[in-house]
């Protein structure tokens, strides 16, 4: 996936979040966004995923400009998203397990027919998912999932989201607010998934979860990129000085 010059509009009217922001995501890598909460982060997601408008700039995935696309299209295309808030943009809280792992695919003929949907297919379905995510509730895919712990809550959206086989998938702040066992869970998935050959953007405020899973750093500040830099070349001090607007040597940054 490529960004290019995307520039997205701030609340404050006659200012912008994300100012002229360019990053490319190869297949087989992941790419970590790394800055200090409200620097634009949110905005750049949700620009890219189609949350917000854009007011210039491209978004490229497979050489598709896919800019203009409906949300919808976007994940046809190929895109995953995690979001940051898995409550309010991840899941329908009082929908059962089984019909939230079905959001994105139940217009589909596998789950509807003449619009009446499947029931024992999406139940046979969210059955193999829940196995194969190991994903723990009280009343299995009948569970309501806001009495789901935060975890379990976490992996329904990957298992629904990773199913679909995309070609890149978004994750923002993907382990917040989860026990160890979740957290190790987690990256295990994604870098599953670049190890499959797969794109994976992932948005966090953890230094330690930066260093440890990234294959690039993009640093942004004030809605702009610091700087894209090597993990095992750099440390939390470099990332600390382009956190805080400081500039590094241009062999210490790439831009």
């Amino acid at each position: 996936m490529e960004v290019k010059n995307l520039t997205i509009a701030s609340k404050h009217e006659g200012q912008h979040a994300v100012k002229d922001v360019s990053f490319a995501v190869r297949k087989g890598e992941i790419l970590c966004v790394a800055g200090i909460d409200g620097n634009g982060q949110s905005e750049l997601v949700y620009g890219i995923t189609g949350l917000t408008p854009i007011e210039k700039g491209q978004i490229i995935l497979n050489g598709k400009d896919i800019t203009k696309e409906s949300i919808r299209r976007k994940c046809l295309d190929g895109r995953a998203h995690i979001p940051e808030d898995r409550h309010k943009d991840g899941l329908v809280l009082d929908f059962s397990l089984q019909e939230n792992l079905v959001l994105q695919s139940y217009y589909t003929e596998r789950f509807q027919k003449h619009g009446f949907l499947k029931f024992d297919a999406i139940r046979k379905y969210a059955k193999g998912l829940i196995e194969k995510f190991d994903i723990r509730s009280g009343q299995g895919e009948d569970s309501i999932v806001r009495g789901m712990s935060g975890g379990n809550q976490q992996k329904a959206i990957i298992a629904r989201e990773l199913d679909r086989d995309p070609e890149i998938v978004i994750a923002v702040q993907p382990v917040r607010g989860l026990d160890v066992g979740a957290i190790e869970y987690i990256h295990k998935r994604l870098i599953e998934e670049r190890d499959k050959g797969k794109a994976v953007l992932v948005v966090s405020f953890e230094l330690d979860e930066i260093l440890d899973m990234s294959d690039q750093i993009a640093v942004i500040y004030d809605g702009a990129i610091q700087g894209i830099l090597d993990p095992v070349k750099t440390n939390k001090q470099d990332l600390g000085i382009l956190m805080a607007g400081g500039q590094l040597n241009k062999e210490e940054a790439n831009v």
